[in-house]
């Protein structure tokens, strides 16, 4: 028992570490990410989000929380997760390609100034980065969440979001609390009440 304490406690603690050293190392972008964003939704534009495997839970997770509501009550928010419509997804990926599933929807949905923002713990899954170099075409604004060294996302993508790590696990649970912090900042500086 005594080893799956330590397990336990070694994990939290890996996680709180590595948050710690990407908000030191990306406050700024993430600052920079929230303006962009926040003027794409002043201008009456949209988020597309997509990833595969728990990236793409990320993506639906955060197009909930964009259309419903974060923390605050107010209206909701544009925002698609290109990852829930198994009919679009299945006849994508069988008639053409996997790696075609998220750019034949931007290319359907996409229109210039619209956010498309990836998620891939790799950095470098080819679906994405297909839509990535899809939303370019379009004068879409392109935003990645990646891990380990960037992978191929650091050259496509108009604004990055590294997380240093190769633990999978690890770069997911800070992609999930840096998407919170900023589905919380583009309320803030929306809804905000002078003198809060």
């Amino acid at each position: 028992m005594h080893d799956i304490e330590d397990i336990i406690l070694r994990t939290f603690k890996e996680s709180c570490h590595l948050k710690e050293v990407f908000v030191n190392e990306n406050v700024i972008r993430i600052v920079k990410i929230v303006d962009v964003i926040t003027d794409a939704l002043k201008e009456g534009k949209k988020i597309l989000l997509f990833g595969n495997g728990g990236s793409a839970a990320d993506a639906q997770h955060l197009a909930a929380e964009f259309i419903n509501r974060f923390i605050i009550e107010r209206p909701p928010l544009p925002a698609i997760a290109l990852s829930t419509d198994t009919s679009v997804i299945t006849s994508i990926s069988n008639d053409y390609d996997y790696s075609d599933v998220f750019a034949k929807q931007i290319r359907a949905l996409g229109h210039p100034g619209d956010i498309a923002w990836g998620i891939t713990t790799s950095g470098s899954s080819t679906n994405v980065i297909r839509a990535f170099e899809a939303a370019k075409k379009l004068g879409m604004i392109t935003v990645a969440l990646t891990g380990k060294d960037g992978g191929s996302a650091e050259k496509v993508a108009d604004y990055i979001l590294n997380v240093s790590s190769n633990s999978v696990p690890r770069i997911q649970e800070v992609h999930i609390t840096v998407g919170h912090v900023i589905c919380q900042m583009i309320d803030y500086k929306l809804f905000q009440k002078p003198g809060e």
